[in-house]
């Protein structure tokens, strides 16, 4: 027969199975225990002992757990971990559950004390401070794949944000790498959905649902207001909020009005353009060696989170381009005001994440007070910026943002203390002469050490015992003690003492005088407990009311943050405001690459600067030269400039002329992806051939040693053609890196094609790498040389030299691999031919009489044309 689980364990199965495949923290007093497999894992992740408790099935039961005054720390370790946690906490007292079990006439004894998922704890669902990175935004997305097209709903709980947005399938990837979300959620019946995405019934994503939340939630009766959103776009709203409520067990987090993201707004990247840049993570993982970690001086955790924003989807209007960029030229032009204004920003507390926090209902009195003093260096920021003059249009916006809080500010500066405590249990927030009433409670709280110490002198007077001591413990309360030797003296009947406890060498006493000192302290604790509770409530309920303009304000210095931290590095690191042309251009005269450059820097070293110049009569560059010549850090540098000038910033350059482009694609470096089963050269193909179906003559392409992941005669083959579809289809503005110095014979034909390449010398037999590009086609690779500076053994060289030189001989006989290339129609021309040429088996279809055949000649005819398509297409 099997074993029947005792009811504490058929409570926790049942909790369990409402938790799915989140971690369940199963709440005994002041534990979070896990129990089964749940336990397992946890162990294994926080490196915590596990145990066992009772049985199950005849088994011991797996068991470990966490103390409740420390689980944020252990929920940040599970959730790094890639857990989704299940929080099970007691829904009433002990009290409460003895009193239910009289009520329905169940045992006392064996009553259970109720619980209940208060929430799931996720990536995407974060709000506590101690689980969030300040600096990092903490996006929750919701994929809705319908009819016409993908919807894409993405919000930061912490700070309210929430945005809308359509893309076409193919897309999708590039989004949701710009995303960068923590955690995504997508209808369970979808094909595509990733492994790492979250399955969610298809129900939940419908746009009639989004629309009617969303209407719901901000209080409106339309949509139209707020923007144009599109069913794709609701459908995916849908989802969202359905997995939020989810998450919170029907309470919804802090959400502002949805902004609807439009298409061709932003400088469209893809995943393999951002992880070849470096952009916000370098290609080793981590923040150190990336873009953002190299030109990030924001004084705030919030500026940071939107440079990062920034950086991530750079604009592709000219317009708010020139507003960001004019906003930095302010603060460079004025460094004591960009100094003062960094100074003041550094005191500012995250106003936007304790709005977060306190919308959603887990704030604490510390978060009111960051919300007070935030908004106060918001009224100083406001007031320096007013007195600057000839203030940008941006700025001007922004300090409107930052005004309208007067009255708050200074109600919360009478109500609180000046450090609010994060624990609001123990009270002591809210500050003296707010309320006179609860001064007085807290008075008479306050006086319980002297209103003791008095009745203890007295009653070691009127007993003649000087050894009587009152005393305290959670289990008594206050008690009178005094050694064993004097406890008959207490005990007789007209002593005014009841006798409570006997211990070895003491005996303890209560007494009326002492009860009703000990009530009236107890009471007036609990009455300013619960005086302070009613403030804390009614100030939230103020804070609650004003979100829309604290948010504001919250986002208000986040950019204002941006643009001074942007003017500070670029006058730390020389950097140049971009002019910014409608024309496809980029002229960068002593271009850098900001990430080598620092890293040159730290060890003393000096980074070569290079000018770039590509226009509509010069788009093209191919360019030669050794390995480690500093082919690769010219061409992202470029790339790097173009989006740090898109995204409002200046640039490490001494001059530069940019055109607007509406995509950046970088191919530089490739490496195995064994997950999807491909090689180095098939994700070096995949990548290509992205750029040649989506870039456009608006676009900017940097293109690094195509080909070289296969044979010699292939790799060449491929590149000749990638570069002339380049040039005669895309006519976009590129930068073409290669090894193939054969190549340069395309000059002859590609009149928008100029060559270029990275100088070097030998000198004595060692290669000198000058890292400067020149004019003119590279005359060699240096392999050899490069082979012999990475440390080749020398016999190994000696060979390759050998080699090498019978192959050039071989290659000088037969006019080398490109002879006759030259001759050959262009790209474009060939294409044409191909279009133009007739198609025999469509002509003979054409010229058919399918009526006049009969069944034998229609089987012949067929098989005839069979073979006539199979000759065509060898």
């Amino acid at each position: 027969m099997a074993d029947t689980p005792t009811p504490m364990m058929q409570q926790y199965l049942a909790l369990k199975r409402e938790a799915g495949d989140a971690l369940l923290f199963y709440r005994m007093g002041d534990f979070f225990e896990l129990f089964f497999e749940d336990a397992r894992i946890a162990a294994g992740v926080l490196d915590i002992a596990l145990t066992t408790r009772g049985e199950h099935g005849g088994e011991p039961v797996p068991m470990c757990g966490v103390p409740v005054h420390a689980a944020e720390g252990y929920l940040a370790r599970l959730i790094k971990g890639g857990c989704r946690v299940a929080i099970a906490e007691q829904t009433e007292t002990p009290e409460e559950a003895k009193e239910r079990a009289r009520r329905d006439g169940t045992p006392v004894s064996k009553t259970l004390v109720a619980r209940d998922i208060v929430r799931f704890v996720t990536a995407g669902t974060l709000t506590e401070e101690a689980l969030l990175e300040p600096r990092r935004a903490n996006l929750l997305v919701a994929v809705a794949p319908v009819r016409d097209g993908v919807g894409l709903a993405s919000c930061d709980i912490s700070t309210g944000r929430m945005e809308l947005e359509q893309c076409a399938p193919d897309a999708l990837d590039a989004a949701l790498a710009r995303m960068g979300a923590s955690e995504m959620v997508a209808p369970d019946d979808w094909d595509a959905a990733a492994a790492d995405m979250i399955p969610r019934p298809r129900a939940d994503f419908r746009s009639e649902d989004g629309e009617a939340r969303l209407k719901a939630i901000h209080g409106i009766a339309t949509l139209d207001g707020l923007g144009d959103f599109s069913r794709p776009m609701l459908a995916a709203a849908a989802g969202l909020i359905a997995y939020l409520d989810h998450a919170g067990r029907g309470t919804l987090p802090f959400l502002l009005p949805p902004v609807a993201r439009g298409t061709g707004a932003h400088l469209a990247m893809d995943a393999a353009t951002r992880t070849s840049l470096e952009i916000l993570e370098a290609q080793g993982g981590g923040r150190t060696g990336s873009l953002i970690a190299c030109v990030d001086r924001c004084a705030t955790g919030a500026g940071a989170r939107q440079l990062a924003e920034d950086l991530s989807a750079p604009l592709a209007d000219r317009g708010a381009i020139e507003h960001r960029l004019a906003s930095v030229h302010h603060f460079h032009a004025d460094p004591l005001l960009r100094a003062d204004l960094r100074a003041v920003l550094r005191q500012a507390p995250d106003i936007g994440r304790a709005l977060g926090r306190l919308v959603a209902g887990r704030g604490s009195p510390r978060d009111l007070g960051q919300i007070r003093d935030g908004l106060s260096e918001a009224r100083r920021v406001r007031a320096m910026l007013s007195d600057s003059a000839d203030l940008p249009a941006l700025l001007q916006r922004m300090c409107e943002a930052l005004g309208g809080h007067a009255a708050l500010v200074d109600h919360l500066a009478r109500a609180l203390v000046p450090a609010p405590p994060t624990e609001r249990g123990q009270g002591g927030y809210v500050a003296s002469g707010y309320d006179h009433a609860l001064d007085a409670l807290r008075e008479t709280s306050g006086n319980a050490r002297k209103a003791i110490a008095a009745l203890e002198a007295k009653y070691r007077e009127e007993t003649g015992t000087p050894s009587l001591k009152i005393k305290h413990n959670k289990v008594l309360g206050y008690f009178i003690e005094v050694p064993a030797k004097h406890g008959d003296k207490l005990m007789a009947a007209d002593s005014g003492f009841t006798h409570r406890q006997t211990m070895a060498g003491a005996v303890r006493f209560n007494s009326l005088g002492l009860h009703e000192e000990a009530t009236r302290i107890a009471e007036a604790g609990a009455h300013a407990l619960a005086a302070e509770e009613a403030h804390f409530e009614t100030l939230v309920g103020e804070v609650v009311a004003a979100r829309e303009a604290i948010a504001a304000t919250a986002a208000a210095l986040a950019r204002i943050d941006v643009s001074a931290a942007l003017a500070e590095r670029a006058v730390e690191g020389d950097w140049a405001q971009p002019e910014m042309l409608d024309e496809p251009c980029l002229e960068i005269t002593g271009g850098r690459h900001p990430v080598v450059e620092a890293a040159l820097a730290q060890g003393g070293e000096r980074f070569v600067a290079n000018d770039c110049l590509l226009g509509s009569d010069d788009r093209l560059w191919l360019i030669g030269g050794p390995n480690m010549g500093g082919k690769s850090t010219f061409l992202r540098q470029n790339a790097l400039i173009m989006l740090l000038a898109q995204a409002g910033s200046f640039v490490p350059a001494r001059a530069a002329r940019i055109g607007l482009a509406d995509r950046l694609f970088s191919r530089v470096g490739a490496s195995d992806n064994l997950a999807r089963g491909r090689s180095t050269f098939m994700v070096e193909m995949v990548e290509t051939a992205a750029i040649l179906s989506q870039a456009t003559a608006r676009s900017f392409v940097i293109l690094d040693e195509v080909g070289r992941g296969t044979s010699t005669y292939d790799g060449m083959a491929l590149a000749w053609a990638v570069v002339e579809a380049v040039h005669e289809n895309l006519q976009c503005r590129c930068l073409f890196a290669t090894h193939y110095h054969e190549l340069s014979r395309l000059a002859d034909t590609c009149d928008k094609l100029t060559l270029h390449h990275v100088r070097a010398r030998e000198w004595k037999g060692d290669l000198v790498l000058l890292h400067e590009l020149a004019r003119g086609a590279a005359d060699r690779s240096y392999g050899l040389s490069v082979a012999k500076l990475a440390g080749v053994p020398a016999p190994v060289i000696k060979r390759a030299r050998a080699v090498l030189d019978k192959l050039e001989k071989g290659r000088e006989q037969t006019g080398g691999l490109a002879a006759g290339l030259g001759e050959l129609p262009l790209f474009a021309a060939t294409a044409q031919q191909q279009d133009d040429k007739p198609d025999p088996v469509r002509t003979a279809l054409e010229t058919l009489d399918v009526d006049a055949l009969s069944p034998r000649e229609a089987l012949e005819t067929l098989y005839a044309l069979k073979a006539q398509a199979s000759e065509t297409d060898t």
